[in-house]
């Protein structure tokens, strides 16, 4: 047998060594959410890389960006590797050499050889300049919460309406509106924080909020506020969530997540929701 019969196979092997079991003919592809919520980090890694190359499924990047993170929140390496090459090469993404190194970073401190390598090739020095945070989507939604928040009824369906036009994963915004309000769109807080998400008077002003007290231009305000913070916080979540809470200024003056208690539970608290 020549080698130009070899290499095919080889590459079949190869692949099918670090990609999850092709469906068989006649059993229906998991959907791209049914994947998402699995609780096992190698399978949505695996899931990741089919996605990435296009292998049994439509190949999309973003999705694949989406897995990875998911899978590196519960601590596989492999995923944060492949984080950091997608960035540091621009491979359906945009190029953030920063970002790559900080995910790179984080697989080496967990063993893996590659990221080491690679580190060195980039030549970006011993430590991260950023943290290991998930790229936001240019113009699209990005995937957060790993499972469904149970609201129903008219907010829930406006909110699920109108959160993908700010990039907004929907269920993020729900968990915020419990935490803030409990869907109560006439609530008002001890410091003047308004309706369904609980906007001060400025904040509202500087979102263009006429009437704090009409349900839908509340929604649009604190999406356009939370969708801004994501962006300011290169997609850290519990950035923005501490700054929804606490002020941007005040997360930036502390260099993190400010050491105020109501704080760190409010973000603890919608951490855990969507988790």
């Amino acid at each position: 047998m020549g080698n130009r019969a070899i290499y095919p196979m080889v590459l079949a092997m190869l692949i099918a060594a670090v990609l999850p079991t092709a469906v068989g003919a006649g059993e229906r592809l998991p959907t791209f959410d049914e994947i998402y919520r699995s609780q096992h980090a190698e399978e949505l890694t695996a899931w990741g890389r089919r996605y990435e190359r296009g292998v049994g499924v439509a190949q999309d990047t973003k999705k694949a960006v989406q897995l990875y993170c998911r899978a590196a929140a519960k601590g596989d390496r492999d995923a944060k590797y492949y984080m950091g090459q997608l960035l540091a090469f621009g491979r359906g993404i945009d190029h953030d050499k920063d970002l790559a190194a900080a995910w790179l970073h984080a697989a080496a401190e967990a063993g893996d050889r590659r990221s080491r390598n690679m580190l060195m090739v980039l030549n970006v020095g011993d430590k991260p300049t950023r943290r290991a945070v998930c790229p936001l989507g240019s113009g699209s939604v990005t995937r957060i919460a790993s499972r469904s928040h149970p609201a129903q009824g008219a907010i829930a369906d406006l909110v699920r309406r109108l959160a993908p036009s700010y990039g907004l994963d929907p269920e993020l915004v729900l968990a915020v509106i419990e935490t803030e309000s409990n869907f109560n769109p006439n609530a008002r807080s001890s410091k003047n924080a308004q309706g369904l998400m609980q906007l001060i008077p400025a904040t509202a002003a500087r979102f263009g909020v006429e009437d704090t007290w009409d349900p839908e231009q509340n929604l649009r305000g604190g999406m356009a506020y939370l969708s801004w913070l994501l962006k300011h916080f290169g997609g850290d979540v519990e950035l923005a969530l501490a700054g929804y809470n606490a002020g941007e200024g005040a997360v930036e003056r502390h260099g993190g997540i400010p050491p105020y208690r109501e704080t760190r539970n409010y973000v603890s608290r919608i951490v855990s929701r969507i988790n």
